[in-house]
């Protein structure tokens, strides 16, 4: 069942006229945000650029939640266009402008203009911890131990079976 949060938001004067993020179906996480650039305003990413880009939108998330802020996959896909430190977290303090650092990894120039969907944004809890350190590594044993890289999957961690 899905949850249910009611957000509160501002929009900025640049942003003021752009369309709310909202989820385009029942199924999707992720809501798109929009770049609040000027009417006129075209902003080239060239091939291995990185900028900045506003959203005109300010959120009041509640503790206990963060926003994730990640690519778009079309853009990804089509154009090589993805969100650099994907995902981006939003924390639950955070009161200014939420920003889209964008890269072009792609091998052509990209323009992003005004209202294009640059990035999503996913709402998510997360959970704070206390640390409970130990001094031996007796309780961290498992199958799996501390194999890494390339590991899940192989013979050796697979469960055995009924039959066996």
């Amino acid at each position: 069942m899905t949850q249910h949060l009611d957000l509160s938001c501002l929009r900025l004067p640049h942003g003021s006229d752009l369309a709310l993020p909202e989820h385009a179906t029942l199924g999707s996480a992720g809501l798109d945000l929009r770049a609040a650039l000027g009417d006129d305003e075209i902003l080239t990413l060239n091939p291995g650029d990185r900028k900045l880009i506003g959203t005109g939108l300010c959120i009041a998330l509640p503790e206990g939640y963060e926003a994730q802020i990640r690519p778009r996959s079309g853009l990804a896909y089509k154009n090589g266009i993805t969100v650099l430190n994907a995902p981006g977290t939003i924390d639950s303090d955070y009161r200014g402008e939420i920003k889209v650092l964008l890269i072009n990894l792609g091998q052509e120039a990209f323009e992003v203009t005004r209202n294009m969907r640059i990035a999503q944004m996913v709402i998510a809890s997360y959970t704070h911890i206390t640390w409970d350190e130990k001094q031996s590594s007796a309780s961290f044993q498992s199958l799996r131990g501390a194999r890494g890289f390339g590991s899940t999957g192989t013979d050796k961690l697979k469960k055995p079976s009924k039959t066996s």
